[in-house]
């Protein structure tokens, strides 16, 4: 079943690959990684509703999925399993981690015109730059544990996606700090949407770190499986981040001006539901 997941992604993936390597669009987050501008909180809505001009909305679905849309009409799901809720929404591309079932599956709907899987052959990793107008999905592969106590080699990827001047990373199921040239190829992160489990992924003080290290404005903890975890990575970033919770699940975020302090956005999971 996982050799023909990958056979159909080959060939899905084949032709936009090769037209890609002579005309591969460069990434702003790198490139000015270094000169951030900032982000101004708008108004929640629905994920069904337009997205603001100049704008992204990120919703939190479940676990470690969240939905990112744009102005002109794209949606990506990350750490995508098969099932986002009680819609009729077709993604145009999700992204996928291995570490357990609940980040992946290995039968996306056919419907949705990309899937990317975060890894590769055991230890050989995938690399993706995938460009669709508004939306430029890349990755960054790191290591995971393997069964038995053992690790495979660029078994994870951090995705990012760079929308409306936006860098919007995914740590997925990260199991280790990265280092330096990951750091480098990672560039700016204005968004993060960081695991706070606490175990599963890594232990607090180190994925505290990562965050600090990272810089970025608006961090979204998600892979709390209890409240203990969260407020844990809540009051370990305390004295650095501002922290802003939420009741909903959703927030619209726009390239405009920096607030004084990075701040961390507390998102509640919720499935989506298409409005009756």
């Amino acid at each position: 079943m996982i050799r023909a997941f990958f056979a159909t992604l080959a060939l899905t993936l084949a032709a936009d690959a090769a037209a890609a390597q002579e005309s591969r669009r460069s990434s702003h987050c790198i490139a000015i990684a270094d000169a951030a501008p900032g982000l101004e909180f708008l108004q929640k809505a629905s994920f069904q509703n337009p997205v603001p001009d100049y704008s992204v909305r990120i919703s939190y679905i479940s676990h470690a999925s969240f939905l990112i849309q744009t102005p002109g009409g794209l949606n990506a799901v990350t750490d995508f399993t098969g099932y986002i809720g009680n819609t009729r929404l077709i993604p145009d591309v999700v992204t996928m981690n291995h570490a357990h079932d609940s980040h992946w599956t290995a039968n996306p709907d056919p419907a949705i015109p990309y899937a990317l899987p975060g890894w590769g052959p055991f230890g050989e990793g995938i690399e993706h730059h995938l460009e669709l107008g508004e939306m430029l999905v890349r990755n960054v592969s790191t290591d995971i544990r393997s069964q038995f106590g053992g690790r495979e080699d660029n078994g994870n990827s951090i995705f990012v996606f760079e929308v409306e001047g936006l860098c919007i990373g995914h740590l997925g199921h990260l199991h280790h700090e990265p280092n330096d040239q990951q750091y480098a190829a990672l560039g700016r992160l204005d968004i993060v949407m960081v695991p706070v489990d606490g175990g599963y992924t890594m232990d607090l003080p180190t994925m505290i770190r990562v965050v600090e290290r990272l810089k970025s404005s608006t961090v979204i903890p998600m892979h709390w499986f209890s409240g203990n975890a969260l407020e844990y990575f809540l009051n370990g970033v305390s004295d650095v981040f501002a922290i802003d919770r939420r009741d909903a699940s959703s927030i619209e975020l726009s390239l405009r001006s920096l607030p004084d302090r990075p701040t961390v956005v507390v998102l509640q999971p919720q499935w989506l539901s298409d409005a009756q």
